[in-house]
């Protein structure tokens, strides 16, 4: 769902840069870094930047595709302390969306080296929903239940931000090819029913009834059936994300607010234009909070 495969430059974030961020770090008193992408096992010095980070006993996690796993299995079983994989859908569904042949064995092969090294490591799934999957979710769950994975957790396919490398916005042809028509949408409320029928007694799908209902309100609103209504979020009050460009960003959808290029990370967060952005940041009635797929509260 992203376009950062598009991105022919070679960005990384180096040893030594985050090195000289870690007193930062550590005045902020962080808890958890998430290495996203892209893929973060195709980062040619990954495991060094695990280790000064977990050396300082913050949690880190990463997200993957899956592709890798098995590659890099005696390393990430030692390496992190969670892992999450990109999961479209059972076997068929996920190779047609990857477009990768096999995707799907080869994400289980990783997932088995990858246990067969840590056994307790956990090993989550999260799968983003859209036109091309919306009528698997509940095969998606049982799915991810026989690859041995801890969990599973759904997102609405982001339409309309700039994130994730898009240099512009989708058009309308572009957005169609993802979003749900109302009887699609339909089909997806009963999935979602079945799936609280079959596992709202386990802790297998992280979100609840409710949750999942902002994922159908996201669909609906693109077709104006309804208005989009913004989640509950701190996410720009509690954390960053910064770009292999250097660029730190308030949550993945809002602008940057600086750059690590030129600053400290202090001297980006506290900030004068982060702390315009956050002074001014009503999330309940911010347009692009509203539109939010993947939103963030973290208790006070």
């Amino acid at each position: 769902m992203c376009d950062i495969w598009k991105d022919t430059e070679a960005n990384e974030i180096s040893a030594r840069e985050l090195e000289s961020h870690l007193a930062a770090i550590e005045q902020l008193q962080v808890k958890w870094v998430v290495f996203s992408g892209g893929e973060p096992l195709m980062h040619s010095d990954l495991f060094r930047l695990t280790r000064m980070l977990r050396e300082r006993q913050i949690r880190v996690t990463v997200l993957s595709t899956g592709l890798l796993l098995k590659k890099n299995a005696q390393t990430l079983a030692a390496g992190v302390d969670d892992v999450i994989v990109s999961l479209d859908g059972p076997a068929a569904v996920h190779d047609a969306i990857r477009r990768v042949p096999a995707a799907f064995s080869t994400l289980q092969q990783g997932i088995r080296e990858v246990k067969h090294y840590n056994p307790l490591l956990p090993i989550s799934a999260r799968c983003t929903l859209q036109k091309r999957n919306h009528s698997y979710v509940q095969n998606t769950a049982w799915a991810a239940k026989e690859l041995g994975l801890t969990s599973i957790s759904y997102l609405a396919a982001d339409l309309k931000s700039e994130a994730f490398n898009r240099l512009e916005p989708w058009d309308e042809n572009r957005q169609s090819q993802i979003a749900l028509s109302a009887e699609e949408i339909e089909t997806l409320e009963r999935e979602f029913d079945g799936l609280q029928k079959t596992w709202a007694a386990t802790a297998f799908v992280l979100e609840d009834r409710d949750k999942l209902q902002r994922i159908v309100t996201h669909f609906k609103a693109q077709l104006g059936i309804c208005k989009p209504v913004a989640p509950r979020c701190n996410a720009p009050w509690k954390s960053a994300v910064i770009e292999a460009t250097g660029a730190v960003r308030p949550c993945f959808f809002h602008a940057p607010i600086g750059s690590l290029r030129t600053h400290t990370l202090l001297q980006v967060l506290n900030g004068f234009e982060a702390q315009r952005f956050r002074a001014s940041l009503d999330v309940e009635s911010n347009p692009t909070c509203k539109r939010c797929v993947c939103s963030l509260y973290v208790e006070q």
